[in-house]
C-alpha cells in the first residue's frame, strides 16, 4: 500500500438526525385512550385454545357459539368506523376450596333500553351513573333482549346475604373509554347460573338493569363464588 493510499483511509461514519415533535396540547389523545375493541382478544378470551385448564377449555367449547354473532357485529362496526357500545362479560369461578378457574369471555349481550335511558337520565342529574355496579345472577337462559328489565329468574336466598346482590368496583378497563365493574357473587346453596345482570341497586326485586348476559351453565356449590368482570366500551367517532 502506497503512502497516498494510507492517507485516504480513515474512520468513516454516518449521522442521521430525526426531530420528534411533541403532540399539540389539544391534539389527538394517546393511542391507549383511543383504543377500540380488539377482535383478536375477543377470540382469544372466548374460544377454546391449547394451554387452558380442562374445565375452562370444556366450558368455552360449550359456550363459544354465543360469541360468534356479537364478534362479527363488533368487527363490522370497527371496519366501518361506527360509534357504538360493546359490552363484555368475563367469568371466573372461585371454589370454596380456594381453586380458581378463569372461564374467560362468556357473553357480549345485551345493553338494555332501560339501561340506556338510565344513562340519559344521569346526564340530567336525575339518576346517579355510579350506581350501575351491582351484580346479580339467575337460573333461566331465556335469550337476552333489549327490552329486558330484570333477569329471567334471579336468585334470592341463595346469595350469601339473602336478597342482596354483589357490589362491584368502579374502574376504567384497559383504556380510558372502557367502564369496568368487577363483582364477586358468593352463594350459600347450589346454583346453576346461566344469566348475569348489572343493576342500579343492591336489593333484589328492583333497580334498573343496564345489561343482561346469558351463558352456558356454571355450576356453583355452597360457598363457591362467581367473579364477574363487566366491560362497557364506548368507541369515539362520528
Amino acid at each position: 500500500m502506497t503512502l497516498m493510499q494510507q492517507r485516504k483511509i480513515g474512520p468513516r461514519g454516518d449521522l442521521k438526525i430525526a426531530v420528534l415533535r411533541a403532540p399539540p396540547e389539544n391534539g389527538p389523545p394517546p393511542r391507549a385512550a383511543r383504543a377500540k375493541v380488539s377482535i383478536r382478544s375477543l377470540i382469544r378470551d372466548g374460544f377454546p385454545r391449547p394451554g387452558l385448564a380442562r374445565e375452562a377449555f370444556r366450558y368455552r367449547l360449550r359456550n363459544c357459539w354465543r360469541l360468534i354473532g356479537p364478534i362479527l357485529r363488533a368487527a363490522g362496526g370497527k371496519a366501518l368506523g361506527l360509534t357504538f357500545l360493546v359490552s363484555e362479560l368475563r367469568l371466573t369461578v372461585i371454589r370454596a376450596s380456594g381453586e380458581v378457574v378463569p372461564l374467560g369471555l362468556a357473553s357480549m349481550k345485551v345493553v338494555t333500553t332501560a339501561g340506556v335511558g338510565y344513562i340519559v337520565d344521569a346526564f340530567q342529574n336525575i339518576t346517579e351513573l355510579e350506581n350501575l355496579k351491582y351484580h346479580g345472577i339467575g337460573t333461566t337462559n331465556t335469550a337476552e333482549a333489549s327490552g329486558d328489565t330484570a333477569l329471567a329468574a334471579e336468585i334470592t336466598t341463595q346469595y350469601s346475604t339473602d336478597n342482596v346482590r354483589a357490589t362491584g368496583s368502579l374502574t376504567e378497563g384497559a383504556s380510558a373509554n372502557i367502564y369496568r365493574t368487577v363483582g364477586t357473587v358468593t352463594v350459600d346453596a347450589s346454583v346453576a347460573a346461566v344469566e348475569h345482570g348489572i343493576f342500579s341497586q343492591a336489593a333484589t326485586g328492583g333497580g334498573t338493569l343496564l345489561d343482561r348476559s346469558v351463558f352456558s351453565t356454571v355450576n356453583l356449590a355452597n360457598g363457591d363464588s362467581l367473579q364477574a368482570t363487566y366491560d362497557l366500551t364506548l368507541t369515539a367517532g362520528s
